[in-house]
């Protein structure tokens, strides 16, 4: 089902976004399993028409929740990745200068023609001027990412993704976009979207972003998940694990989050670990496989290192969170 419109009044009751219920059904069908603070901010954003600035610890799901998001709607899904540096030349449009400098070449050839029968020097500049404006039009312009999610006239799903890695002139600069849902260009003017995007913005907290930009969304904050939610997580995003299996990994997850490392695993390397130990044909945590497969969940030589050196008290306590 494509979403042509996201106004309040567009949405009727068998939609993806009618209730707080049917998003949390739909997500799941598209394979995020979503908690009631994530689906009710969802809800929000489609209603009020605002974008949703989703922080968390890089692996909690904030790309995936735009991406199945795109996937339950049917919408397209158009994603800017942030970086130092980022410019509005990258993020909203350029000029096609290969074909302005070949429209130039052509244009040489004509113009002795064009200006001769010109009766004054005024004349044949405003001529050229003319000329001149024809190459900063539609046809020469290249769309960038924030320019093509306004010209998706059945909507779409703009993933603007960490932000925070941007600079404050890029987040200034956004602030158009995110409140109006249009775009300026000085030789074309404003392109306003017909039908506004679902708008999601991601954040690992690099930088603190301006009080600007966070005015115009909605603020969604992803936590690491309670043992249960993360055992549902694991149990849709990897088909056919044992129940058991699924409580003792997750339980042992649990456990190494309250240790002072590094980098805790997040959800993502969960997964990744749960994927591993199928493969491995893991049927329980042996502790030998658990010190052969640490290198999934832990990122640092001096995490696994740490959790190497007591690894037997760790899968105690996880064994007996998970009551295996």
């Amino acid at each position: 089902m494509t979403l042509a419109a996201h106004s309040l009044g567009d949405i009727t009751e068998s939609h993806p976004l009618a209730s707080v219920d049917s998003i949390i059904e739909g997500l799941a069908g598209a394979g995020y399993i979503a908690s009631r603070r994530i689906a009710t901010a969802l809800y929000m954003s489609a209603h009020l028409q605002k974008p949703i600035l989703v922080e968390g610890v890089a692996g909690v799901g904030k790309t995936e929740l735009a991406l199945r998001t795109a996937e339950l709607l049917g919408l397209p899904l158009i994603r800017m990745q942030c970086y130092e540096g980022l410019d509005e030349s990258k993020a909203l449009y350029e000029w096609k200068y290969g074909k302005q400098l070949l429209y130039t070449q052509i244009l040489k050839d004509h113009m002795g023609k064009e200006l001769t029968d010109a009766p004054d020097v005024d004349s044949a500049m405003e001529r050229l001027h003319g000329m001149g404006d024809l190459f900063f039009s539609e046809p020469f312009l290249e769309p960038r990412p924030l320019l093509k999610a306004m010209r998706q006239d059945g909507g779409c799903v703009l993933l603007i993704d960490e932000i925070d890695k941007s600079d404050e002139a890029f987040e200034a600069f956004l602030l158009e976009v995110l409140s109006a849902y249009q775009v300026s260009i000085p030789e074309i003017g404003v392109i306003k979207a017909l039908t506004p995007p679902i708008v999601f913005l991601t954040s690992n907290n690099v930088r603190d972003l301006g009080d600007a930009l966070k005015r115009r969304c909605l603020h969604l904050h992803i936590p690491l998940p309670e043992a249960r939610l993360e055992e549902r997580i694991v149990a849709t995003r990897v088909p056919g694990i044992e129940a058991r299996l699924t409580r003792e990994l997750v339980a042992f997850v649990q456990t190494l989050r309250t240790l002072d490392l590094r980098k805790s695993p997040s959800i993502s390397e969960t997964v990744d670990w749960a994927r591993a130990l199928i493969l491995l044909h893991a049927a329980a945590l042996e502790p030998e496989l658990v010190r052969e497969t640490l290198n999934v969940l832990l990122k640092f030589e001096q995490d696994i290192v740490a959790v190497e050196a007591k690894l037997g008290e760790h899968l105690a306590r996880a064994a007996e969170a998970a009551g295996v």
